[in-house]
């Protein structure tokens, strides 16, 4: 059976972020962006061209992580490959991980009703590999 390869994408952008509002005012007001109706007092997503930008609280983006908010342990922000099942993280982890990647948390279930793992590329920068029920994907992998 051949392994599941990693398709080239990328689809969400989580910047941690040390005040909600006062990034939110920012990307709002001075980039002019829009906020997504599915944007909510804990997360704001914009949508960009293929993919989101996510801004989410800091020291709760690395608490999801299982990583810590401060020193070289997190960097403020992970990128986020979603599948299109639970069953497609655990295939891709297990391809990863056969591939030397470094397994910085176990796929499961999370707190937001989704289901991750994060990795750590070569320069520790976290890679979300979730399935998340709420932002499905299109045929290109789109959200």
């Amino acid at each position: 059976m051949e392994k599941l390869a990693m398709e080239q994408r990328l689809t969400i952008i989580a910047l941690g972020v040390n005040d909600l509002q006062v990034s939110n005012t920012f990307y709002e007001k001075v980039f002019g962006w829009k906020k997504l109706d599915s944007s909510n007092e804990n997360i704001t997503f914009f949508q960009l061209n293929g993919i989101l930008l996510s801004l989410y609280p800091r020291d709760k983006l690395a608490e999801d992580a299982e990583v810590s908010a401060e020193g070289s342990g997190f960097k403020g922000f992970s990128l986020a490959y979603n599948t299109r099942s639970e069953e497609e993280v655990d295939d891709l982890i297990d391809t990863l991980e056969a591939k030397g990647a470094n397994i910085v948390k176990r796929p499961q279930k999370v707190f937001w009703g989704g289901y991750s793992s994060y990795i750590a590329d070569p320069n520790g920068h976290l890679w979300e590999i979730a399935f998340n029920p709420y932002l499905p994907l299109d045929s290109d992998g789109n959200v």
